[in-house]
């Protein structure tokens, strides 16, 4: 059974290639962590990133298989801007599965993201 799982608040700092999430893996036990049960997954339902300044922000986020930033890997905005004082949200299925991560950055402080969903074994 899913378990609701919130993100955040995270802070992005001005480094792009930040790890913000990344599922881990079910560890202990007796016949009971082998596959498919040893891994965890999250599927995010929403994401929501606020500007808490008074000046517009951009932002980076990517989705793959290292910590990097890698070209093709971009995710909800690549310099996307979010207006003073506003918010951006993404509502769309978005399944993190271990051994991915989520990572980005902004281009100044001042940008706040968090997000939900639900976390899984076995995906």
């Amino acid at each position: 059974m899913p378990k609701e799982f919130r993100l955040g608040p995270v802070a992005l700092t001005t480094t792009y290639t930040t790890n913000i999430c990344s599922p881990g893996t079910t560890t202990g036990g007796v016949a009971s962590t082998g596959a498919p049960w040893d891994k965890l997954a999250i599927l995010f339902k929403h994401f929501r990133i606020i500007n808490t300044t008074g000046s517009a922000i951009t932002f980076r986020l990517f989705i793959g298989a290292t910590g990097g930033n890698a070209a093709g890997t971009e995710f909800m905005g690549y310099g996307l801007s979010v207006a003073a004082n506003s918010v951006v949200d993404h509502y769309s299925p978005v399944v993190l599965e271990n051994g991915k991560y989520l990572v980005g950055g902004a281009s100044a402080e001042g940008l706040t993201l968090t997000a939900v969903g639900e976390i899984r074994v076995g995906y």
